[in-house]
């Protein structure tokens, strides 16, 4: 029996996200940490959305419970063939894989948030979720509104990100063609080339992390290939805040492996749907659907037995 790990980022988190975890003694270290940093009320403070869309807060939310989840979870999985992240998640895959300690790899979402903040400019921008639209459509609303495309998620499907009022205009343009057009809850460019000065930052706190070879195959979401070296690890991490996500090919990537199953880590289910529409032949559940970690490793054993 074998399993393939994908974990979500930010814009995923929710009020009641993963509610088993607190009962879960492997996951209390995690989570004091992750109270450390935003407060003993972050569950209650969840449901604020001025404070939890915030990208300090969001970042290290989403990287501190999907760490939380993993270690709940990985004594209890079979083995794990692969193992990818979505954005910010590259960092609880980072945990996952072996090559980083569950206080690191918070302790970078916290500078990695900061230092995307830092890149912010007077005009909020956010990111804009697209489907049901073909690449040339794409390309034109780019050009007229200076947008670029921040995560390429499916043949019809993709992230755009730029300026909010952008965002908007285009937003509309889409609708009066049939396309659907969804607002995300990010509020800054991420993945296009408004973070590129947070690159050097990021790089730096890389750097200074303490990291180990992976111990599976960890694939890169600017790539969609594997990467073992630790040295392309921390390049390819600090390069992702200002360079397209290719999530589709990270997908294919994944199941190259051949995964008896897939199992999202961390909270909402978005992922699971996205590689549901992808590769509908390999099962795939979201933890976040099950009331204790014990629910979530007994549908993997059952999956993986099929």
């Amino acid at each position: 029996m074998t399993v393939a790990l994908l974990f979500p980022g930010q814009g995923t988190q929710h009020a009641a996200m993963l509610r088993w975890l607190e009962g879960d003694a492997a996951a209390r270290a995690v989570l004091a940490r992750l109270a450390c940093e935003l407060g003993d009320d972050w569950r209650r403070r969840v449901a604020d959305l001025d404070w939890s869309l915030s990208n300090a807060v969001a970042q290290p939310l989403v990287t501190g419970v999907s760490v939380a989840a993993w270690c709940a979870l990985a004594p209890r999985l079979p083995r794990v063939v692969a193992i990818a992240g979505y954005s910010v998640g590259e960092l609880a895959a980072c945990v996952a894989a072996g090559m980083l300690e569950s206080g690191d790899a918070l302790a970078l979402a916290v500078r990695r948030a900061a230092a995307m903040d830092a890149c912010a400019d007077d005009e909020p921008a956010g990111l804009l979720a697209l489907s049901d639209v073909d690449s040339e459509a794409v390309d034109a609303a780019c050009a007229r509104w200076s947008l670029e495309v921040a995560i390429r998620t499916g043949e019809r499907r993709c992230i755009v990100g730029g300026a909010m009022r952008a965002l908007a205009e285009a937003a509309s343009h889409f609708d009066a063609l049939g396309a659907t057009a969804t607002m995300l809850g990010v509020r800054v460019a991420s993945h296009t080339h408004a973070m590129r000065a947070a690159v050097p930052a990021l790089t730096q706190a890389l750097a200074l992390a303490h990291w180990r070879v992976p111990r599976v195959a960890w694939v890169s979401g600017i790539t969609g290939a594997v990467v073992r070296d630790v040295a392309e690890v921390r390049r390819v991490l600090a390069a992702q805040v200002a360079t397209t996500v290719r999530w589709d090919a990270c997908m294919d990537a994944v199941a190259e492996r051949r995964p008896d199953a897939v199992l999202e880590i961390g909270p909402g289910t978005t992922l699971a749907r996205l590689w549901r529409e992808r590769h509908p032949a390999i099962a795939v559940r979201s933890c976040d659907e099950f009331a204790r970690a014990e629910q979530a490793a007994e549908w993997v054993a059952t999956a993986s037995s099929r």
